[in-house]
């Protein structure tokens, strides 16, 4: 197949369903050789339907949080195609609570599920581009990231999850500083799309429209994460770009702000009038989703 990837291999996390799959069919026919992974058997449908129109994948099913497992995937894009050329982070899952009902294990796997299953396949598949790199060969790898809206703004009753989606963004950032001597750019995207994690969030728009755009359509989100898996996105890194139906925005992220410096230690009451100062001179923070 011809396009904008021919020639590339990628793999997508999470892709037997939403917008995982929505990425790992566009990869595909753009040309792309493409490993499709999610924890459970969908991955192998999802890898059928590519066969079926004519594109190359393979399913690796595994536990992407899992060190050995993510191992493991980096392995079989190697072993199956020879090369590996974009890592799609997108695995993730939500356990939904107000902070102060929230279980201890609730906690903790969507932090797994989320920032360490970014972590681990992010470290397998960067080790392979840097010994490429030191070998000589040429490398033009991509990575793309998947934080959220929750993760930039908050979110109300996703404590958890919007934690793990800022993890993300700051893995994203540190990783592209790293990885740039190897070749290698990092972005990360926040989406909004129907999917099963989002039935809650978009209640009211989870019917698709008789007729017309769908802006909640998972599909909208793979053109930018394609055009970011392609050679044409060299030297955009460390970027995390917005992308809801036909809208596409730079988040800005942190940035340092206003500074009284005093030239010597404050006294605590003297701070009053300073932060209060700062404050009225700045930007109001984004709201959190939810309020």
């Amino acid at each position: 197949m011809t396009g904008l990837c021919a020639g590339r291999a990628a793999i997508v996390t999470g892709a037997g369903r939403g917008i995982g799959r929505a990425h790992a069919l566009a990869f595909a026919a753009q040309g792309a050789s493409v490993v499709v992974n999610d924890i459970d058997a969908s991955a192998a449908a999802v890898a059928a339907e590519i066969a079926a129109m004519g594109g190359t994948a393979v399913a690796h099913p595994c536990d992407v949080a899992g060190w050995d497992d993510a191992a493991g995937l980096v392995a079989t894009a190697l072993e199956r195609f020879g090369r590996l050329d974009v890592l799609v982070n997108n695995a993730g899952m939500v356990r939904d609570r107000m902070l102060v009902g929230m279980a201890e294990d609730e906690w903790d796997a969507v932090i797994r599920a989320h920032l360490k299953g970014h972590a681990a396949p992010l470290r397998h598949a960067a080790a392979y581009w840097r010994s490429a790199h030191k070998a000589g060969d040429p490398v033009s790898a991509r990575v793309i990231n998947t934080s959220s809206g929750a993760g930039l703004l908050g979110s109300v009753g996703q404590g958890n999850y919007a934690a793990a989606k800022a993890g993300i963004v700051g893995l994203t950032l540190v990783a592209a500083a790293e990885l740039a001597r190897y070749g290698v750019t990092v972005n990360a995207i926040a989406p909004a799309a129907r999917t099963r994690m989002t039935e809650r969030v978009f209640a009211d728009t989870m019917a698709a429209p008789a007729a017309g755009f769908d802006a909640m359509d998972p599909a909208n989100v793979s053109p930018l994460v394609v055009w970011l898996g392609s050679e044409r996105s060299a030297g955009v890194t460390g970027r995390v770009f917005e992308v809801e139906g036909g809208r596409v925005s730079l988040s800005d992220g942190w940035r340092r702000g206003r500074v009284v410096d005093k030239g010597s230690r404050w006294d605590p009451a003297e701070l009053d009038s300073v932060v209060r100062g700062l404050i009225a001179g700045s930007e109001p923070p984004e709201p959190v989703y939810g309020t």
